[in-house]
């Protein structure tokens, strides 16, 4: 089970599924961050968070807590 935490700078991946319960998952979700839409990476900061991808065509920043709710292929 691949999350989007371990996904590498340059990668594009596709959301699988969503973890999490209750408003961390309702948060993940307003972002934009639903089953089946593509995400890339585009930095991760020097220690790991946050991370920047483009989602919907939009930059977004997402820690490592939101990151490892994000299951994705």
């Amino acid at each position: 089970m691949n999350t989007l935490k371990d996904t590498k700078i340059g990668e594009t991946v596709r959301v699988k599924t969503l973890m999490g319960e209750g408003r961390i998952k309702r948060r993940i979700m307003d972002m934009g961050i639903t089953k089946g839409v593509e995400i890339y990476v585009r930095k991760v900061a020097p220690l790991g968070d946050p991370m920047e991808v483009t989602v919907r065509g939009y930059e977004l920043s997402l820690r490592k807590a939101e990151a490892e709710n994000i299951v994705v292929e």
